[in-house]
This record gives structure tokens, sequence and C-alpha cells, in this order.
């Protein structure tokens, strides 16, 4: 099973398709999840998706912009899309049938 930080990486990765380097995937987190996140804290999730198959990752041609360096592309695997279709239904599954929290209750 994957973390919270992971699906949302890993969802940035698929949603980015041919974008998902680590400036635009730390953006797209931080927009959906209306929090900062440090580099540090989209790297560490991005190495452990590599290491476990869920992401591959290949660098692009050195651009310009970026003083001739590549970027790092990123690219969800299968097992990857797998993963976020089983952490979808354990959602799912675990929020079936429950209301929507109201703070005023706490």
């Amino acid at each position: 099973m994957i973390t919270r930080a992971e699906e949302l990486v890993l969802l940035a990765v698929w949603r980015l398709d041919d974008q998902a380097y680590s400036v635009k995937i730390r953006n797209q987190v931080m927009e959906v999840t209306g929090k900062f996140w440090s580099f540090g804290a989209v790297y560490m999730p991005l190495d452990r998706l590599v290491k476990r198959g869920l992401l591959e990752s290949h660098l692009a041609d050195p651009t310009p912009e970026r003083g001739g360096r590549a970027k790092r592309i990123y690219k969800p695997t299968r097992e990857g899309l797998k993963a976020l279709a089983e952490i979808k239904k354990i959602q799912e599954t675990a929020w079936d049938g429950m209301p929507e929290p109201k703070l005023g209750e706490i």
C-alpha cells in the first residue's frame, strides 16, 4: 500500500504526463493540497516510488533555459497505476456510508 504523500505525487505525475518533472510535480501537489511542500517532501516519495517500480524516470534533452541541464521526467508504470486504483478503492470503501465531518461536532 502506498502512503498519502506517495499517492499525491503519483497522481501528480500521472496528471502531468510528459511534463512530470520535479518543479511541476511539486506545484501540482501544492495546488491540490493547498499546502506548502518542500522539494525534499516531493523527492522522498519520488525516490521511493521509483525504487518500488511504481514510477520510471528518464532524462529529457538538455534545454538552454536550464543552462544545458536536463530535466528528469517521471512516468507511472503499470504497477503504479494499479497502486492508485487500489488506494482509491480502499478510500472509497473506508468512507462508504460516512457523513462529511462537521467541525462543529469536535
